[in-house]
């Protein structure tokens, strides 16, 4: 019956339809590979998400490095910043305008690009830092950001997603500040989520 209608119909309106078809195929085939070789707002947005997650890691690996206290998302004139050290009143940032409200004040602001590296806060830090090799104090070579977030979250590095997803929300139970945890070890893990997600198998 379907090719009773078909024939049924003009040659050119026919030949019409199957061209318009493969030229739909076409564009859609050119979109799906523009979306993969050219990365978009969202895709961008996630990989400045996974540096800063990585950033911070570094940064904590560093403070700790120098024993020096610090507080993560500490709000300093009504600004929250990623690392804020009680002791020297220093504040240490990703956003221009947290930056240059808190400058105003009497709290030392330090403004860090998502690109700098966690040994390169030692520099920018205004006060004498000790010499350390960045990474483990006890003389091993510095833990990839990644295996450390795959290990925040007990699993092995290269685990599957679902299992990454599953660990996650265990551990969620246990840090997070309205189940009684503390807010600073709920954000690590939350950041560690997003790295170990991003690497997952």
């Amino acid at each position: 019956m379907f090719e009773d209608v078909v024939a049924g119909l003009p040659p050119w309106l026919v030949t019409g339809v199957l061209l318009g078809l493969c030229g739909t195929l076409v564009v859609a085939g050119a979109f799906l590979a523009a979306e993969w070789l050219i990365p978009g707002e969202q895709q961008r947005q996630r990989q400045r998400r996974s540096g800063e997650s990585r950033r911070r890691m570094e940064f904590r690996e560093y403070l700790d490095a120098i024993d020096e206290p610090y507080a993560e998302g500490h709000v300093v004139e009504g600004q929250r910043v990623a690392f804020y050290l009680p002791e020297r009143d220093v504040a240490i940032t990703f956003d221009p305008k947290a930056y240059y409200r808190i400058d105003r004040s009497e709290t030392t602001a330090i403004l860090v690009e998502h690109e700098v590296p966690g040994s390169a806060l030692g520099s920018r830090l205004p006060f004498e830092v000790p010499d350390v090799s960045f990474g483990r104090r006890d003389g091993r070579s510095r833990v990839d950001p990644i295996t450390a977030a795959f290990a925040e979250l007990g699993v092995s590095a290269g685990a599957s997603v679902d299992e990454v997803k599953r660990a996650y929300r265990r551990r969620v139970k246990d840090v997070h500040p309205d189940q009684g945890g503390d807010e600073d070890e709920f954000k690590r893990v939350r950041e560690a989520y997003t790295l170990a997600k991003e690497h997952a198998d």
